[in-house]
């Protein structure tokens, strides 16, 4: 979110959606999951945005707003261990074609509940329009810094699940990152083709790293996970990306 309207202290997503019939939404960290029920599938009004994740933990101030609706929208669940910290809203729309909605999530925010430093909170880097390779030479998100190489070749075991395409199994992967935090992932899979990833490295927290990620092909984009060791080994990997209509689910164990 790059708007400054949002008081200091305060955590808030708005989630802007087209919506034809009845879906199921759910705001975890800085990721929306939309399960259609009925209807064609839902999909981003083009203008969603956070100024800082969802937290994972028990959340103070927590509060939910209808900002436009046509039909009935509604607060399923709270964020809560048992769901995994995410916020479920049922949308159902019975007027005939798409009709816009848009929630808004607050919350009150604490020292640790964002990605930056000084309250900055998380901001996505501009796309990256060269071509294939590593992406171009933008600094990092400001609040965050990485002055670290890595190189890691490591064996695991994963999988990836991309719409319209099923499964497909993933064993070894290597990562490479430089000085500047922008990260190649190629993973070996089982067709013989290698999934590969650009992006770059925008937050820590604890062991784990937050990247701004996009497939080789350029047409899925979202966050990516990876947990490392004391010695920059790569423990786990998760990604979840989309452009709107498709979706790719990834995770991934070194062994």
């Amino acid at each position: 979110m790059t708007r400054d309207d949002v008081p200091f202290g305060k955590g808030q997503c708005d989630i802007r959606l087209q919506v034809d019939n009845e879906v199921e939404v759910s705001l975890r960290r800085d990721t929306v999951f939309i399960h259609t029920i009925a209807g064609r599938d839902a999909y981003d009004d083009g203008n969603s945005e956070c100024n800082a994740p969802l937290p994972d933990r028990d959340i103070r101030g927590f509060d939910f707003q209808v900002v436009e609706s046509r039909n009935d929208i509604r607060l399923l669940a709270e964020p809560s261990r048992r769901n995994n910290y995410a916020a479920v809203v049922r949308i159902r729309d019975t007027s005939g074609g798409q009709g816009r909605y848009h929630f808004r999530i607050s919350w009150q925010m604490t020292g640790g509940d964002d990605f930056g430093r000084e309250g900055r909170g998380y901001q996505a880097p501009p796309p990256d329009r060269r071509g294939p390779g590593m992406p171009n030479d933008r600094p990092p998100v400001p609040g965050f810094s990485w002055n670290n190489v890595i190189h890691f070749d490591g064996v695991g075991r994963g999988q990836s699940v991309r719409s319209g395409f099923g499964a497909e199994r993933l064993s070894a992967v290597n990562v490479d990152i430089d000085r500047g935090g922008r990260i190649l992932v190629r993973f070996r899979t089982d067709n013989g083709r290698p999934l590969a990833f650009t992006g770059t490295v925008i937050g820590r927290e604890g062991v784990q790293y937050k990247v701004d990620a996009m497939t080789e092909d350029r047409r899925l984009r979202g966050p990516m996970y990876l947990t490392l060791s004391s010695r920059d080994e790569v423990n786990t990997i998760t990604f979840e990306g989309t452009n709107g209509r498709d979706r790719l689910r990834l995770n991934w164990d070194r062994r």
